[in-house]
């Protein structure tokens, strides 16, 4: 009986949170210092996931696996939900915070909401700046990893060059690359796949020095030639590590967006940002903030599902 009443107890929580944030939020008076907004866009956000979470359990029961995995991740989303009901509460009702940089709730998911077409548009071209440059930074990393772990002469020359040069923060580069290349897209998209590069070739490099010679005195008896061997033994062995360059160098790529978009980019999150911050407008700024966020995180979560599908015999060492 103590058990059903816990698991009925965990069901009810988000939507308990939510109730006390719907009372929080139409129980107090507000102190008139927030902007007053045309409808409550945050109570809309609030119901909104309230019912799509009340859908989701319904099809837990339904499929039990990812009931259990929803049921999980029931008291964080509690809990989350509980912080933004004091949060707003604070920052809406009280006097506490100063209300230029603690925009309310209501005027961050309205704004998301209003310019949400203005928002894609940003979002559209950082992906593409983002995609671009990581595509290069991922292949001239992932062949200068390889050179590098696995000829002794490559490693001789670039080994040196990869640790003066690597550790140096990208946007140390950024002055030299707007000298260099001819148009700034060039010189973001360098930059990004600066970032991208130094964390692939490191752990790709690991990772083939990491593989046992003994696999390649197999391979060799076998009469492998020197492509099987890189390819067919070395690559496949290195793949936990040449992911863990991934992870590196997508969080990388991100910071580096962020910085070359408010280095006189016109589009993208990262300028839009800086140009609301420069409005001293921090409803957009926490907007922003909250695309890029997530956008992240989907492109980290997907990645360590791509992770987990492959490398079969690792899923769960690193979770995300």
């Amino acid at each position: 009986m103590n058990e059903r009443l816990k698991k009925i107890s965990v069901l009810a929580m988000p939507f308990a949170a939510t109730a006390l944030s719907f009372v929080l939020y139409f129980a107090i008076p507000e102190t008139g210092k927030q902007k007053k907004m045309p409808a409550p866009y945050y109570m809309f956000f609030l119901l909104a996931f309230a019912v799509i979470l009340a859908a989701l359990l319904v099809y837990g029961f339904v499929k039990k696996e990812e009931g259990k995995r929803l049921y999980a991740k029931l008291p964080l989303f509690s809990g989350i939900i509980a912080f933004l009901a004091v949060l707003n509460t604070i920052v809406c009702k009280t006097r506490l915070l100063p209300v230029l940089y603690f925009p309310s709730l209501d005027r961050v998911c309205g704004l998301l909401w209003r310019e949400r077409l203005f928002l894609l548009k940003n979002l559209l071209f950082s992906m593409g700046l983002l995609s671009e440059g990581f595509v290069f930074g991922l292949i001239t990393g992932f062949f200068s990893g390889l050179a590098l772990g696995y000829n002794r002469k490559v490693g001789y020359w670039l080994n040196p060059v990869t640790k003066f040069i690597g550790p140096v923060p990208t946007t140390a580069w950024i002055p030299l690359a707007l000298s260099v290349f001819p148009t700034t897209h060039g010189a973001n998209v360098f930059l990004i796949a600066f970032a991208v590069w130094f964390p692939v070739t490191l752990m790709t490099a690991s990772g083939v020095q990491s593989v046992s010679k003994f696999f390649f005195e197999v391979s060799e008896t076998l009469g492998a030639d020197t492509a099987f061997k890189v390819f067919r033994v070395a690559v496949p062995s290195s793949l936990p590590q040449i992911f863990l360059g991934l992870f590196y160098g997508i969080v990388s790529s991100f910071a580096t967006l962020m910085a070359v978009e408010m280095n006189g980019n016109s589009q993208g999150i990262g300028w839009y940002i800086n140009w609301q911050k420069s409005v001293m407008q921090y409803d957009g700024v926490y907007a922003g903030l909250i695309v890029i966020a997530v956008l992240c995180s989907l492109i980290l979560t997907i990645l360590f599902k791509v992770r987990d599908k492959i490398l079969i015999w690792q899923k769960g060492v690193i979770r995300w």
